[in-house]
């Protein structure tokens, strides 16, 4: 496996092509800096991501380019170490790369890191429902989830302790008093969303959905298409773990919505799901699912999404409390919360049969 340099150096949120040079020193010492390209990459709401184009080979940001032509730099959001385990984080991208799943990485530095450019686009709200590109997400994940290593560790699912980690993390007062005043009006105590979990775990244990590697962040943006390759290439592994397969799914499913403009009209209906599943179903097993398999893992799909919806909420209030990003996270985290309240007792009611 290819070194990973470590470097000893962080780069300020404010001026991270300043510091995407700093890498490349070190990592493309031969690239010609006049001859760098930098584009700051806007779609993020957690990191700051910079694409380094060695423009000396004629690399274009919209051409596919090859490892050696391009490289991203990902700036860490402020304090998001609190969040996430950067050093499982490092481990998890080396080992899914092993297995062809992730990107190469190249360096890591106090804040951040630096891997393999991908050539392709992220999917949208439109081009997630294309038969083509979804059937090559289920069956992606459906991969991602055989994959079973030693190295990989703890084998328990990441979801109640994930939750429990954010939920100690909520201020009991925010440091902004117009934001103090917003979420109060929103949310309940930290306390109370903390019996609220509590409960609706307690339903989803019941499912006992099996526990496999998740990438647990399958935001639109974070899976990218290649139409060259006819491919998907699932990046940011930050939230990578074991847990539940329904929650996985459930996650990705929620993302439809998209980002910029939350719609959950997008919510793929219960026709596109079973379409989806049977493909992620038959590449999971190996063989043809029968329909009372694929009702059932739709009735976990749904009702884990109840819990996707809950981890996020919860995360976009710490988020507001630091990150530094130009971000309404308070809203973010308000329509989450609202469609896990919406749609909480419409999908702890689907059943199926055995």
């Amino acid at each position: 496996m290819a070194e990973v340099f470590k470097l000893d150096l962080t780069i300020d949120e404010n001026d991270v092509i300043g510091g995407a040079k700093e890498v490349l020193n070190v990592i493309r010492p031969h690239w010609m800096t006049d001859c760098v390209r930098f584009k700051l990459f806007t779609d993020g709401i957690t990191n700051k991501l910079v694409g380094c184009f060695n423009q000396n080979n004629n690399v274009d940001e919209d051409a596919d380019g090859t490892s050696d032509d391009v490289v991203l730099v990902r700036v860490y959001g402020n304090k998001t170490d609190l969040l996430i385990d950067r050093t499982k984080e490092t481990e998890n991208i080396r080992l899914l790369h092993r297995y062809g799943f992730a990107p190469t990485l190249y360096a890591t530095f106090r804040n951040g890191l630096a891997y393999e450019y991908v050539p392709g686009v992220t999917l949208t709200p439109e081009s997630c429902r294309e038969e083509r590109i979804a059937r090559l997400v289920a069956t992606r994940m459906a991969q991602m989830h055989k994959v079973k290593d030693g190295s990989i560790g703890n084998r328990e699912p990441m979801l109640e302790a994930k939750i429990d980690q954010f939920l100690k993390l909520i201020p009991p007062t925010f440091s902004d008093p117009s934001k103090h005043s917003r979420i109060s009006k929103i949310f309940p105590s930290a306390a109370q969303l903390r019996r609220d979990f509590d409960d609706l775990y307690g339903k989803l244990r019941r499912l006992d959905s099996p526990v496999v590697f998740c990438h647990n962040d399958l935001l639109l943006g974070n899976v990218i298409f290649s139409s060259d390759t006819n491919r998907v290439t699932f990046i940011d592994y930050e939230y990578a773990a074991y847990n539940h397969q329904a929650f996985d799914i459930g996650n990705h499913f929620t993302e439809f919505a998209g980002i910029d403009e939350i719609d959950y009209d997008r919510y793929p209906s219960k026709e596109f799901q079973l379409q989806w599943l049977r493909v992620y179903l038959e590449e999971f097993n190996g063989e043809s699912c029968t329909e009372s398999d694929l009702e059932k893992l739709y009735v976990h799909v749904n009702q884990f999404a109840l819990a996707s919806h809950f981890l996020w909420a919860v995360w976009a209030l710490i988020q507001a409390e630091h990150s530094n990003i130009d971000f309404d996270f308070i809203r973010f985290g308000e329509i989450r919360y609202n469609e896990y309240l919406r749609r909480r007792d419409e999908f702890l009611s689907l059943a199926y049969q055995n």
